[in-house]
This record gives C-alpha cells, structure tokens and sequence, in this order.
C-alpha cells in the first residue's frame, strides 16, 4: 500500500478577512530580499488611489505566487474563454507618475 506523503494544511479564516477587499490596482515593488505588493482601487469620485492591503513576500514565494496565478489563469481561460484586457498596446504596466493628477512631482513607482 502506498502512503500519502501530502501535508494536509488546516486554515482559519477570520469573517473580517473572508469577505474581501475589492482591488483594481496592484502596485508591486521589490528589493533583494522581498516583494511587496500594494492592493488599492481606484474609483470614480475618489481623488487618489487608496492602498486597502499590502502582502510582503520573499522573491521564491513571489515565484510560485506568480506560478499559481498563470497555472489558474490557464484553468479558467479554458473554462469559460480568453481574458481581453482591452489594452491595444500590449503593455500591461505604468507608472502611477505617468496618470494625471496622481502625485504631482513626486517620484514614479
């Protein structure tokens, strides 16, 4: 009989946590050591983008972080079609300095 040498991980998820944070916007900074990631929404009405969450991590678990999202974008875009995300130019980043009226003379990201 062979044996089962999965670990089996037993996570709490606290109510306050398990309803979410909307983000539209993801502003990823690294260093040699770690990679943070700013979740923030930008919404019509709002003067500036708002941080709702930040996850530090080191560079390997930004890597199978980064693995596990391809892998499930894989599995949904079979499922229910391609993900257009409507950018002509292919380029999927920017600057926050680059937007209008976001940090005015400050540094970009």
């Amino acid at each position: 009989m062979e044996e089962n040498n999965k670990k089996q991980l037993n996570l709490e998820i606290k109510p306050e946590i398990a309803k979410g944070t909307y983000s539209n916007l993801a502003i990823i900074t690294h260093s040699r050591s770690e990679f943070i990631i700013d979740f923030a929404s930008i919404l019509p009405g709002l003067s500036k983008p708002e941080i709702s969450s930040r996850v530090i991590m080191t560079p390997e678990h930004a890597k199978r972080l980064l693995n596990a999202l391809m892998d499930n974008i894989t599995k949904f875009e079979s499922q229910f079609g391609f993900i257009d995300m409507g950018n002509p130019s292919g380029k999927g980043t920017f600057n926050l300095g680059d937007l209008p009226d976001f940090n005015p003379g400050g540094p970009k990201s």
